[in-house]
């Protein structure tokens, strides 16, 4: 496994819309692998792989609550309740908001072994999925601040 780097703000590569995978091979699977020991390195719970560098929709969740989650071609088809809380980035160092977001969604992914699955996530889990797939879509949480933290 490597650690990759992680592009910061001001990179495009963060602004871009990722491609489908449709197709999970080893290749992939060596991506998400690197990808979760490059989020644990730099003590994070989410990363999406635009934030490496790489126009896949491909994330990886986990809140170290024992439940790895990995999001290859994910879509949220379920929503529910809102909250506001907090949020930071890997890939904005030193900035955190406020930001609102669903408090319990149901996801439609794809696994590592290429079959669909669903899943649903409360709390904080749910706001970590929802961060990292806004990444897919060139959104960071910047752009969804309601009120900026001192």
């Amino acid at each position: 496994m490597a650690l990759l780097k992680i592009r910061e703000i001001g990179d495009p590569v963060l602004r871009s819309e990722a491609k489908k995978v449709n197709q999970v091979n080893q290749k992939i699977n060596d991506l998400i692998d690197n990808m979760f020991e490059t989020m644990y390195a730099a003590d994070g719970v989410g990363l999406a792989a635009p934030q490496v560098g790489i126009l896949k929709r491909i994330a990886v969740v986990d809140i170290r609550e024992g439940n790895k989650i990995v999001l290859i071609d994910p879509e949220i088809v379920e929503r529910e309740g809102k909250a506001i809380m907090e949020e930071g980035c890997l890939s904005i160092p030193g900035r955190a908001g406020e930001v609102i977001r669903s408090e319990k969604i149901k996801v439609k992914s794809l696994n590592r072994k290429g079959k669909m699955i669903e899943f649903t996530a409360t709390g904080f889990e749910a706001r970590a999925v929802q961060h990292e797939m806004d990444h897919l879509d060139g959104v960071l949480f910047i752009d969804k601040i309601v009120e900026l933290a001192e």
